[in-house]
């Protein structure tokens, strides 16, 4: 069925005569705060204790406007005899603001969970240079970074952690066949030590009666001179 000439317009005209009779809601801000939604997109915050200076952010941020700086520092051996080993340590983690276009290729990327959204916007400046944002700077936006939502109960188990319950179950299983390999062998060794014992009685038992006979035999021997 072809469509009534003019119910486009109308449906339009409908939607606007709806709007007309709302009434208008202007919140004061920054009286008024508004309610951000739970995912917002405000500033980047730097939990440097996670970072190793891998460089993953910064090579693949579009914009180019993470800045990152290290240097190499030598672990001693932790046992004698082992190697020693180099680590990067952070010396300059800073993001420019105002280069920055909020897509969150850096949070997606880091494999350490060091970078965090958080739902801070109020962080204008009067100067352009102060949207640099250092680690220092970076740490503190940390405080306001929300707790991760809870998980579905409905939702299907991640596939890392079925793995982690898969290699779990089989260490358990393989500690309860070593365990009960030891309890057998703690028991066979039990029982040889039994057999043992008890063929000693038996030898120590025989070399008493051989003993108690020769003693027989001499004193009837004895008995029969006299």
């Amino acid at each position: 069925m072809p469509p009534i000439p003019g119910s486009g317009l109308a449906k339009g005209l409908a939607v606007t005569l709806r709007t007309m009779t709302k009434k208008t809601v202007t919140a004061q801000y920054p009286d008024v705060q508004p309610e951000l939604p739970p995912r917002s997109r405000g500033v980047i915050a730097l939990f440097e204790e996670n970072c190793t200076v891998c460089m993953l952010c910064a090579r693949e941020c579009p914009d180019w406007c993470i800045y990152i700086d290290s240097h190499k520092e030598t672990v001693p051996a932790a046992a004698p005899g082992g190697r020693e080993r180099s680590r990067n340590v952070l010396d300059r983690f800073a993001i420019d603001f105002s280069l920055c276009m909020y897509c969150g290729i850096c949070i997606e990327v880091c494999p350490f969970d060091a970078l965090f959204w958080s739902p801070e916007f109020e962080y204008a400046e009067t100067d352009i240079l102060d949207l640099t944002h250092e680690r220092d700077k970076l740490r503190d936006w940390m405080w306001t970074v929300p707790e991760p939502p809870a998980l579905d109960p409905r939702a299907e188990e991640p596939k890392e952690l079925a793995a982690a319950r898969k290699t779990a179950d089989k260490l358990r299983a393989q500690q309860a066949q070593d365990d009960a390999a030891q309890d057998d062998a703690a028991r066979d060794d039990a029982a040889r030590g039994n057999a043992a014992r008890d063929d000693a009685a038996r030898d120590d038992a025989a070399r008493n009666d051989a003993a108690q006979g020769n003693t027989a035999q001499g004193n009837t021997a004895r008995e029969g001179n006299e």
